[in-house]
């Protein structure tokens, strides 16, 4: 990542400049863990479980030759090991995992398979990993591409999408023949169909998991291709047809942005956030700019909300896909500070109004360094998030932030048809006595302290899923969507 030549007056200003603004924030950050020699390098997002723990991977580590892990972590930091990848089943997860609607887990690694070109696999709850699909087998053409980088995301319709960094078109303007990347859809089972390929003008390089709308179609970013080779916004059917959104780097100077890796987020709103490594302020670091946060809505009209400004205090160059909480504001962090490769997690309102909540590595470095994966928003209302290096080992670190947030439920999947029975995640569901879909009332069954089962009651309609509690009554979010 690209070092800050600023002098140590100016950094000293910011300093200062930080640690009033974190002085005014009601909130307290946590290292929870530091990752070591045997569990190295925290890549993907954490996702939070029926069980009630978080569950994320490493690139390296493990019993099987440093090919990953997986792992899972109380909300209070007792860390234990899942299981371990052996090269065979996949190496170099990048991406988090999913628990789909079969209470398993799925994912991708970047490396490993019979190619070594990458896998995607299942792991049960009890960490038992099996084998999907290996891509691009020995002696085939790379059409379904290689290094699936992004995660996955399950559809409406249970198969779970996702995507390929390199290879799937054979003549790809990309300038080093290694291709665009792909599409794809594949069933719980390991049936395996590529959808699309990206050809340069439409997009390259898909490096983060694609979201679905609740009109049926998935949203996601490129990193590069397009008309200006900066990376899109683009739309995808079910069934695979490809429609360029936005072209970034579309203004003069980059002004609306420029590379997205990130992904998007659907907001409460029905539009599309999301955030670019570089672009922005064409002044900020030898005139690459210092990254954007954008909103775009379906049909493709976006609007610039914030240009990071590196010599501001407020870090530079996002990576990660922003998320949006309960109090209705967007958590994210950069991957830079003026410190060098540390970076800072911030509150972005929907208005684009930034905050600076933490600033990461500032000596010594014990809470981290260069935090590039999503934040989740644990059902107890706090911030959980990794950082992939720094820490005491310089392996990485996984921290928590309570910004006093109150708890929620997050159901599981969040859109379903009436009759579908829907999993509610929650902290302390101990004693539920009703559990409502939009102010329709729902059967259902408290199945752990963690988890409700319910089903999605006649009449019922797109809003909030409530449970009510002895203590009060929790809502969702996001939202249920309820389809046809």
């Amino acid at each position: 990542m690209r070092k800050w030549d600023g002098s140590a007056r100016i950094f000293a200003i910011l300093l200062a400049w930080t640690a009033l603004a974190l002085a005014s924030q009601a909130q307290t950050f946590t290292t929870l863990f530091t990752f070591n020699t045997n569990n190295p390098f925290p890549v993907g997002a954490l996702t939070q479980a029926r069980d009630g723990f978080l569950y994320g991977t490493t690139s390296e580590g493990g019993a099987g030759g440093q090919s990953g892990t997986v792992f899972k972590i109380t909300a209070a930091g007792v860390l234990t090991q899942v299981a371990s990848f052996d090269l065979s089943d996949g190496a170099a997860p990048e991406s988090g995992l999913i628990q789909a609607t079969d209470g398993n887990f799925y994912g991708t690694t970047l490396l490993g398979g019979s190619a070594n070109n990458g896998t995607v696999f299942k792991m049960t709850p009890e960490g038992a990993i099996t084998l999907l699909y290996s891509f691009c087998p020995v002696g085939f053409l790379c059409h379904d591409g290689i290094d699936p980088s992004a995660g996955l995301v399950q559809g409406i319709d249970g198969k779970l999408y996702g995507g390929t960094d390199q290879f799937g078109f054979d003549n790809c303007p990309d300038g080093d023949g290694s291709g665009c990347g792909t599409t794809f859809s594949i069933t719980t089972n390991g049936d395996f169909k590529r959808l699309d390929l990206f050809k340069g003008r439409d997009g390259a390089s898909l490096a983060a998991s694609l979201v679905q709308s609740s009109d049926g179609n998935f949203y996601g970013t490129t990193t590069g291709g397009g008309i200006t080779d900066h990376g899109t916004v683009f739309k995808m059917t079910p069934s695979g047809t490809l429609t360029t959104l936005y072209n970034f780097c579309s203004q003069k100077g980059c002004t609306d942005g420029a590379d997205p890796s990130g992904g998007l987020v659907q907001g409460a709103d029905g539009n599309f956030y999301g955030t670019t490594q570089l672009g922005g302020f064409a002044s900020c670091y030898q005139n690459t700019g210092c990254g954007t946060f954008f909103k775009i809505t379906p049909s493709g009209v976006l609007t610039t909300l914030h240009r990071f400004c590196g010599a501001c205090g407020e870090g530079a160059f996002p990576t990660a896909a922003p998320i949006q909480a309960t109090d209705g504001n967007f958590y994210d962090t950069t991957t830079y500070f003026a410190s060098g490769n540390a970076g800072v997690l911030f509150k972005m309102t929907p208005a684009g109004a930034l905050t600076v909540l933490h600033v990461f590595c500032l000596t010594p470095c014990t809470d981290g360094s260069r935090p590039i994966s999503p934040l989740v928003q644990d059902t107890n209302g706090d911030f959980y998030g990794t950082a992939t290096s720094g820490g005491a080992l310089d392996s990485g670190t996984l921290f928590r932030l309570s910004n006093g947030l109150a708890q929620f439920v997050r159901s599981n999947p969040t859109m379903g048809s009436v009759g579908e029975d829907v999993m509610i995640l929650g902290t302390d569901l101990t004693g539920a006595s009703r559990v409502t879909f939009n102010g329709t009332a729902a059967d259902f069954k408290v199945v752990s302290p963690t988890l409700i089962s319910a089903s999605v009651p006649s009449g019922a309609t797109t809003g909030a899923i409530e449970v009510t509690l002895p203590a009060g009554t929790l809502s969702s979010n996001p939202v249920f969507t309820v389809v046809p």
